[in-house]
């Protein structure tokens, strides 16, 4: 944090992308190793990153947190147990941020995808409808729509893109 102020002398937007995803086995048969990495990547980073990040957003009189969630955040299914789970977590702690920083101005909301149209996904899932799934232009397109002037009112918002698998 330090050497992106000394370089650009101030913060203005945070997008978090980071996550991961592990699935497949009922919660009862999910090991505690799978269950801490998807706490790891989809909570604990995020937390870490605002720490660092929210007092400079806080200076700025306007700053912006945008994180990427999922739909499984809000609307779990069977075998992704510790996935939903870190990312309804991931939820709580962005709509925190919002309700603690809206005295400087500061926003922080959540974009809850459903499948992305990755390679990653169309390799996972081959028989699947792509013509369905989010769209990666659509959630960058959300992501700049908040972190720019016209989102300034939206605040701990929770956001649905689920393409047109509803």
């Amino acid at each position: 944090m330090d050497q992106v102020v000394a370089r650009f002398k101030k913060l203005d937007v945070l997008a978090h992308t980071v996550g991961g995803f592990a699935g497949g086995q009922s919660t009862a048969d999910t090991d505690d190793a799978t269950f801490q990495r998807m706490f790891d990547l989809n909570l604990y980073c995020v937390f870490h990153i605002l720490r660092a990040v929210v007092p400079s957003l806080r200076q700025t009189g306007n700053g912006r947190i945008i994180a990427i969630g999922s739909r499984a955040a809000l609307e779990p299914g069977p075998g992704v147990g510790a996935y939903s789970a870190s990312k309804a977590a991931m939820v709580s702690l962005i709509r925190t941020v919002a309700l603690e920083n809206k005295d400087a101005g500061l926003t922080a909301n959540v974009i809850l995808p459903g499948t992305m149209d990755t390679p990653t996904n169309r390799k996972a899932m081959p028989s699947a409808d792509f013509a369905k799934w989010v769209r990666a232009a659509t959630v960058a397109g959300l992501i700049t729509w908040l972190a720019g002037d016209a989102g300034k009112d939206v605040n701990g918002a929770v956001i649905p893109v689920y393409g047109s698998d509803v």
